[in-house]
């Protein structure tokens, strides 16, 4: 597979709109693993905001661009919020990948290593990466680098063999990701969904989850144990997306996390009414899309953890 056979999607939604419109809102095509302008995701609150990253796509899952603040509506436990902030600002992300090799892979290796060399092949000079790899227990392979060719020559290393933690990888890759300066993070999970060996629970890593700033994107690779639900619920919970190999391409399917990873909108509401408790907030996005627009698809994080003591 080469960067040639990467799909070049037309920009269609934009040319059907009113010249005026298109001008503002576009469809953006998947480029030839050329990399994105990059965004923060995450949800963050600090002394004076709650920030909710989101992602917009079309019925085609291609990202869209140029919506402004009217087009959204936020809202924190069933209570509308006004949107104070709105910005797509530009910063390097930190990604831990987190490679499956447990005995259940096999064959599925392979597609396994080119689904993370097309991801690495996408990345920007200022981005850092490590590398976990997990079978019955997960390894931090490759601590934190900018040099994302180290991880490529690694994993076409790898062999398989033995049961599946993938709990724990994900839990050790949310700890790894704390050692970054970077405020934007994410994991990017390679595997095929399989869970029996971790000491984790799946209640404990829902826990983590929730309180830490990561968006989680899977890869799914097709074995006998393939668990696709799971990997979806565990990257829908952080406000990230998985993807099933086989239903759409490996190539198109990395493309499109490297595009949404780096194309998100940031809403912030004021955080002053927010009680300091601790708990589980719930958060929803409704999109409001300029009139002629068809219908489109929002993405963010389901909810965040209030602070337990002074918001910061």
């Amino acid at each position: 597979m080469t960067n040639k056979g990467l799909l070049n999607l037309p920009i269609f939604l934009a040319a059907a709109l009113p010249l005026s419109l298109a001008q503002r809102v576009t469809i953006d095509p998947l480029p030839g693993l050329q990399p994105p302008p990059q965004r923060r995701p995450a949800i963050r609150v600090d002394s004076n905001l709650v920030l909710v990253p989101v992602a917009v796509a079309d019925r085609r899952n291609h990202p869209v661009t140029g919506l402004g603040k009217e087009n959204f509506r936020v809202f924190d436990e069933g209570a509308e919020q006004t949107i104070t902030s709105f910005a797509m600002d530009d910063e390097p992300v930190a990604v831990g990948l987190i490679f499956d090799q447990s005995g259940s892979v096999g064959r599925a290796m392979e597609p396994e290593a080119t689904a993370t060399r097309l991801f690495l092949h996408i990345s920007n000079p200022e981005d850092e990466f490590f590398l976990v790899i997990f079978a019955s227990h997960p390894e931090l392979t490759l601590p934190l680098t900018r040099e994302p060719e180290k991880i490529q020559d690694h994993i076409f290393t790898i062999k398989s063999g033995g049961a599946t933690a993938l709990y724990d990888a994900v839990i050790l890759g949310l700890q790894e990701l704390k050692k970054s300066k970077l405020s934007r993070k994410a994991l990017l999970a390679v595997s095929d969904g399989g869970e029996n060996d971790s000491r984790y629970s799946q209640a404990e890593l829902r826990n983590r989850v929730e309180e830490n700033d990561v968006l989680i994107y899977a890869v799914c690779v097709r074995t006998h144990d393939t668990d696709f639900p799971l990997l979806r619920w565990m990257a829908e919970l952080s406000g990230g997306r998985a993807f099933l190999s086989g239903a759409i391409d490996i190539q198109d399917a990395v493309a499109r996390i490297g595009l949404e990873l780096r194309n998100r909108y940031v809403l912030g509401f004021a955080a002053g009414g927010i009680p300091r408790d601790g708990k589980y907030h719930r958060l929803r996005v409704q999109l409001v899309p300029p009139h002629g627009m068809p219908p489109l698809k929002a993405s963010w994080r389901r909810g965040y953890r209030a602070p337990g003591g002074p918001v910061q």
